[in-house]
């Protein structure tokens, strides 16, 4: 009961009169993503993957937040051209937690930024090493 309060909470909070999204819940742990995926580079493209922008995203993480939003009822979606847009992408983020991270767990959701909502823990073992260098250093 007290865990579907507070998704109804988050839910309610995350998006503003404009359906703009609240990330400052995240930040850290955006931060420490953006240092592993593009050294905080907003121009950064991955030639072989497509994945761009700060955070690198793909395509496919783009439909994922529409079809998201679409089941939420919002009117709000993104472009593909919104990769290159630090904060839109913090805003994805976001989502794709609220989608396949109910807990909030920082280990999970750095594993689902590099291997997807149905990683597996050995195949994004290294990339947590490195988020949680860049994690722990943040203020």
């Amino acid at each position: 009961m007290i865990k579907s309060i507070l998704m109804i909470l988050c839910l309610s909070s995350i998006f503003t009169s404009d359906e703009n999204i609240d990330t400052t819940q995240w930040d850290k742990v955006i931060d420490a993503i953006i240092q592993v995926e593009s050294r905080g580079n907003p121009n950064a493209y991955n030639k072989s993957s497509g994945a761009t922008g700060a955070m690198q995203i793909k395509k496919i993480v783009v439909d994922d937040c529409n079809e998201y939003l679409e089941k939420l009822k919002k009117k709000r979606r993104f472009t593909y051209e919104d990769r290159w847009d630090v904060q839109k992408s913090k805003e994805m983020f976001v989502l794709i937690q609220m989608r396949y991270n109910k807990t909030n767990d920082i280990e999970k959701a750095a594993r689902i930024w590099n291997g997807g909502c149905c990683y597996k823990k050995e195949s994004t073992d290294e990339y947590y090493r490195k988020f949680l260098n860049f994690y722990n250093k943040e203020g």
